[in-house]
């Protein structure tokens, strides 16, 4: 029965791997394969073998079946094209907990009518509602729970498209979310209910309460946003510093509602309920003690679970404690590998996208290898070594997806959790959780938080504290956890240290070069910005870094994971083009991430940007340099603009030619009519293989006689999806196009990676060649 379970689970995920949703016409293939369900037990092992595999195939094809079903469901709600950007008129429920930060408010509204004349079925929608720019605003603050009627502008779910990047669109589909967009004030919003009768807005507010009550009695307290997320599972409160640590040293598992901790509390109120059983003899007389605890463990563990959101580890966790519940109940020996694929199989069951999430590869691995290293030997050896083998088994089995998914792993880790996992789980949850009844016990548990976090904080800037590596292959990944397996079977069994040699290929990854006198640029879609990485045999230049946003930038977000993944670990140096959130966004991150030499800028020069950067410089016209034979040279803007009046923003950009052979590339950030017609009238050899169209492709660059002169092969234009400036402008679009240009758009293609060689330049796009069936198909794809 595990196999076909494990396989209905592999073709779940089968699924979630198709570019598209397969045709319904090959369903008359299931009737086919159930035939084989009638067929007996065979005595003889061919035919027997023969037979489990068919069945296994069943179970492969049903769980395909089933998830894309279910996909086919949820797609048909999304808003149709013609929709987004025009205003409708909704009323909803807001069934999750609200988030407000300096620029406004963020929550999820569960849509029960659209008021639009003819509008779209809507479901779930993710909108924003933004504060008035200037002065004090009178609007009223969202709450959970509260019935709305909004007037909205929707677009469908869309987000960047990067090797190794977060897939919003997969995020979006995850939680039903069918739209996001933002509240328009005019008409203004109106509140209808204070309270939605609806289980899922009871819930949420239930949460809201007790975040607010968290938040009044800890106020500012450093680590307040840490006991809102033991109690309900809101983790947005953390700082993101707290959060870089907590990932450095390999404890930020235990800072969401984890499987140890619904654990904890369903043998806690399991002990409870038992012992007060076996004290009321009437009650013992009808259910015996054992199972009024069961049912009580399950019970609570259900409730804590549905409290913090019903995460992945909540999830998991749940359904193994109702398998070995229902196995205790029954009399029947309990199996922990069984109680797992079950556990497993009713996730995907209800969630075929969960295997979409970090959270489920990790929550289902760590109990896994837990299992595979402990099961059968906890008493053989004392707590100490049993403590040892689990910390160890966990780091070494989570190692390669950590290398995969995040391209880093803590190697302070198993030292860290030695400390916080009882810490966490046995002394600051059980405190947090009971302040729920006598809040002043949030004060001793957000005390003894800042304790750990303190040590967590020093631990986490410790050089040695995590190992960068590139993204690995699949075929690496899949030798090491074959290696893994190996390396954790029982003391005695012959060549376990052969199994390290399956980890040598991840270790040490083959990795394809640049040629000499050849570059490599990567344009990284960062929405609406610039950030681009370009490659030579020795060197790696970033040219600008995106853009910084209400919680965070896209230097964080995306670049660095980007440059981890490529196996970047330092730069040779980064040239920031100008004074622009777009450009300059996420600099301060990429300078504390990854080691660089050096800072060339048309930033000004009391910028706080420029604190702790490596030489920064101006960058001026007459500055070039040369890496393994490919030229760099800054040809705008004039040295004496520096000290200009009157001079924009735009026109310090620095504009950076990069040539080998008879290729090159021209960059000229957001450079307008000014910078361009400098760049013409200096004498500059300003024609290029591949021009990245100024200002994303505004009218106020690319003047026509300007991108004459350059007649590039290519035009790209770095641009977010359906952005407000409307760019690339239609005019300037046309003007590349007159001249025979093919267009590059990192909306519609992702990253664009350009290789310029002997032959010419070759130019693919990521999104294309790496889709899905959840992302939205363009008009003119």
């Amino acid at each position: 029965m595990r196999i076909t379970l494990i396989a209905f689970c592999f073709g779940v995920w089968l699924l979630q791997q198709q570019a598209t949703l397969p045709s319904a016409r090959w369903l008359w293939m299931l009737p086919l394969l159930a035939a084989v369900l009638w067929l007996p037990r065979f005595p003889n092992p061919a035919p027997e073998t023969l037979r489990r595999l068919a069945v296994a195939l069943l179970g492969a094809a049903l769980g395909f079946a089933w998830a894309a079903w279910r996909a086919d469901l949820r797609l048909a709600d999304r808003l149709p094209d013609h929709w987004q950007g025009v205003d409708l008129s909704v009323v909803g429920v807001v069934d999750d907990l609200p988030q407000t930060d300096a620029r406004g408010e963020r929550f999820v509204l569960d849509v029960e009518r659209t008021l639009t004349p003819h509008g779209p079925v809507l479901h779930r929608i993710q909108l924003a509602r933004y504060w008035p720019r200037q002065g004090t605003h009178n609007n009223p603050v969202i709450k959970a729970g509260e019935r709305w009627q909004f007037t909205v502008r929707l677009k469908r779910p869309y987000g960047t498209h990067n090797p190794h990047g977060f897939d919003l669109e997969a995020w979006m589909l995850e939680r039903d979310v069918v739209a996001s967009g933002y509240v328009r004030e005019q008409p203004a919003p109106r509140r209808l209910d204070a309270r939605a009768f609806t289980p899922a807005a009871w819930i949420a507010v239930t949460r809201a309460a007790i975040r607010e009550r968290i938040a009044v009695a800890l106020g500012d307290a450093p680590y307040a946003g840490v006991i809102a997320a033991l109690v309900i599972g809101d983790q947005r409160g953390i700082p993101n510093e707290q959060w870089r640590a907590f990932t450095r040293t390999g404890v930020n598992h235990l800072l969401s509602i984890s499987g140890l901790h619904v654990s904890m509390i369903a043998v806690l109120a399991g002990w409870a309920v038992a012992f007060g059983w076996r004290r009321w003899p009437r009650a013992a007389e009808r259910l015996p003690a054992r199972q009024a605890g069961l049912l009580a463990g399950v019970l609570a563990a259900c409730a804590y679970a549905l409290l913090a959101g019903f995460q992945v580890p909540a999830q998991r966790t749940l359904f193994m404690l109702a398998v070995l519940a229902l196995a205790f109940w029954a009399r029947r020996e309990a199996r922990p590998f069984t109680a797992l694929t079950w556990a497993l199989f009713v996730v995907l069951l209800i969630d075929p996208w969960a295997v979409l999430s970090a959270g489920f590869w990790l929550s289902f691995g760590a109990i896994a290898a837990i299992l595979w290293a402990t099961f059968g030997r906890l008493g053989q050896a004392g707590k100490l070594r049993v403590w040892v083998t689990v910390q160890g088994a966990v780091t070494l089995a989570l190692a390669p997806a950590l290398l995969l998914l995040f391209q880093q792993v803590s190697l302070i880790s198993p030292l860290a959790n030695a400390v916080a996992i009882p810490a966490v789980s046995w002394l600051v949850t059980p405190l947090a959780l009971l302040g729920v009844i006598v809040p002043p016990l949030w004060h001793v548990a957000a005390w003894l938080m800042d304790w750990l976090g303190q040590g967590l904080v020093w631990a986490s800037t410790l050089p040695w504290a995590v190992a960068a590596w590139p993204a690995p292959e699949g075929w690496t990944l899949l030798l090491a956890v074959a290696g893994t397996l190996w390396l954790l079977l029982p003391r005695g069994f012959p060549m376990r240290v052969m199994g390290g040699l399956l980890w040598l290929p991840l270790l040490f990854p083959l990795r394809a070069n640049v040629a000499p006198e050849t570059f490599q640029a990567d344009v990284i879609d960062v929405g609406q910005g610039t950030a681009i990485l370009i490659r030579t045999t020795d060197h790696a230049l970033l040219y600008d870094t995106g853009p910084a946003f209400a919680d965070s930038d896209a230097g964080e977000r995306i670049v660095v994971p980007y440059l981890r993944a490529s196996g970047i670990g330092a730069l040779s140096g980064i040239i920031v083009s100008h004074d622009d959130n777009d450009h300059s966004g996420g600099l301060k991150s990429v300078l504390r991430d990854i080691p660089t030499g050096w800072l060339l800028h048309g930033l000004p020069a009391a910028s706080p940007l420029l604190a702790g950067a490596p030489s920064p410089r101006h960058c001026h016209r007459g500055q070039h340099w040369q890496w393994n034979g490919v030229r760099f040279e800054i040809l705008n803007p004039p040295v004496m603009a520096y000290i200009q009046s009157g001079r924009r923003d735009n026109d310090y950009s620095c504009v950076l030619k990069v040539s080998r052979g008879g290729q090159s590339l021209l960059i000229t950030g957001d450079a307008e009519r000014r910078g361009e017609l400098e760049l013409m009238e200096s004498g500059a050899d300003v024609a290029a293989t591949v021009l990245v169209a100024g200002h994303h492709g505004s009218r106020t660059s690319s003047l026509p006689e300007f991108v004459e002169r350059v007649r590039p092969r290519y035009g790209i234009f770095t641009v977010g999806y359906r952005n407000r400036f409307g760019h690339p402008h239609p005019q300037v679009v046309a003007r590349f196009r007159n001249l025979g240009s093919g267009i590059l758009r990192s909306d519609m293609g992702g990253l664009i990676q350009l290789t310029f060689g002997e032959a010419g330049v070759e130019a693919s796009e990521y999104r294309p060649s790496h889709r899905r069936y959840w992302q939205t198909t363009l008009l003119n794809e």
